[in-house]
């Protein structure tokens, strides 16, 4: 039977969840989620868990932030003063926005904290910081 290998295409049907059991990602209801194995398409900590699997078998792996969408950086939070916000953007905690850096690139970032004098915007990967968990099972290899 043919095991997964670095180099390999595989397709995965998988759930992610957080420590509290709740889910951030499925593939459930979706097509399965296809990729080469060790080119870097997927977080590590995942990536490392598939050579030598195979079509058919099912695996759950916790994942540390380090291995995963890495730990929180406190030099991704930046402070806003309240009167630079434009008016018809809600300041509320927990919206997702997007800045533009100086080079152009585009920047997802969530309203982290609003004070009456300015709003804190975290550009953290949502899932930065986090033990993911991943139960996946290989359903192709090729």
């Amino acid at each position: 039977m043919t095991q997964v290998k670095s180099g390999d295409k595989v397709a995965i049907h998988y759930t992610g969840t957080l420590t509290d059991g709740s889910v951030f990602d499925s593939s459930e209801g979706r097509d399965p989620l296809e990729f080469t194995v060790g080119s870097g398409q997927i977080i590590p900590g995942l990536d490392k868990a598939l050579p030598g699997m195979t079509v058919g078998e099912k695996k759950t792996v916790s994942i540390a932030p380090e291995e995963a969408y890495g730990p929180q950086q406190e030099g991704a939070m930046q402070q806003v003063p309240i009167e630079q916000v434009p008016a018809d953007i809600p300041k509320e905690v927990g919206l997702q926005l997007q800045m533009q850096s100086p080079q152009g690139q585009v920047i997802p970032v969530t309203i982290a904290e609003v004070t009456e004098t300015h709003i804190t915007l975290d550009a953290n990967h949502p899932l930065a910081g986090k033990e993911l968990t991943f139960a996946f099972e290989i359903v192709k290899i090729g």
